[in-house]
């Protein structure tokens, strides 16, 4: 189809139709169920009047947005950014009325429970590029704040540090340290939160690893919170201290991990004040 409106803004309601569109594609993907995009372009362009590849161009900016949400986009819509400010509004409106399109993607996220251990892989962390959030999308990221989410929500906090409790029991007992297994410790459940971190492990040659986990259902770069407890431990115990990053939960866990100082890898901004009288 020739595009008749090509260079023209999408209006709301043609925004509202292809973000409603993208969301559900999405949740299907997330469920593991198949997705036709040439099927789902053909009925948009007859909606909209739009060609194949500016609607396609569209689904990649909507996958930008998200990207700067922490969120899960659809694979096949790389991220595009240099989108209309209207497009941003038309992901609030629909995270607005579909709140657990942000706090929780995919109900089927693995969940706390799980009796077997298993591995996890491990990849190298992101090169820090300290990019700035581009203005069109400010007010949007501090109403829908991916650090804040992943905060709140405790059972996918408490899955993520049970992934890796099992990862790291799993990976002693393959290196034929049983022993060292059996110590592994789940601090933040057992001894409660004031450690400074979740797991306290150990290598193969039995040296201490003391493994803060940060689960989010978002990708690589997702933004996280850290404690000043945790902070503090960090700089404590540096030789120890371990930040693993758990990330894209809601498909296939991955991870990395960080060593002190934190700072080398990540920009620490404060993100509460103390008051005191």
């Amino acid at each position: 189809m020739s595009d008749a409106l090509a260079g023209t803004d999408w209006s709301d309601r043609e925004i509202d139709l292809i973000v409603a569109d993208y969301f559900d594609m999405l949740s299907l993907e997330l469920a593991g169920r198949a997705v036709v995009k040439a099927q789902r372009n053909g009925a948009l362009q007859e909606l909209t009047g739009r060609s194949r590849g500016s609607i396609e161009l569209k689904h990649q900016n909507i996958s930008a947005v998200l990207y700067r949400l922490g969120m899960p986009w659809i694979a096949g819509y790389k991220p595009m950014a240099n989108f209309q400010g209207a497009l941003v509004d038309g992901v609030e409106r629909r995270i607005a009325r579909e709140p657990a399109l942000f706090e929780n993607p995919v109900s089927s996220a693995p969940a706390a429970g799980w009796q077997e251990p298993r591995s996890l892989f491990f990849e190298a962390p992101p090169v820090a590029t300290f990019e700035a959030v581009p203005p069109v999308l400010e007010r949007i990221v501090r109403k829908f704040d991916p650090a804040l989410r992943d905060a709140r929500n405790r059972q996918l906090g408490k899955s993520g540090e049970e992934r890796v409790l099992f990862a790291e029991q799993t990976g002693l007992r393959v290196a034929g340290r049983e022993d060292l297994a059996r110590k592994v410790r789940w601090v933040s459940v057992e001894d409660g939160d004031g450690a400074g971190y979740d797991i306290r492990s150990f290598d193969p040659a039995g040296r201490e690893r003391l493994i803060e986990v940060k689960t989010t259902t978002g990708h690589k770069q997702t933004p996280f919170l850290l404690s000043e407890n945790e902070r503090a431990s960090s700089e404590e115990r540096p030789d120890a201290f371990r930040l693993v990053r758990l990330f894209d939960f809601a498909r296939q866990p991955r991870a990395f991990e960080l060593t002190p100082p934190l700072d080398r890898s990540v920009q620490l901004k404060a993100a509460t004040w103390r008051a005191e009288f």
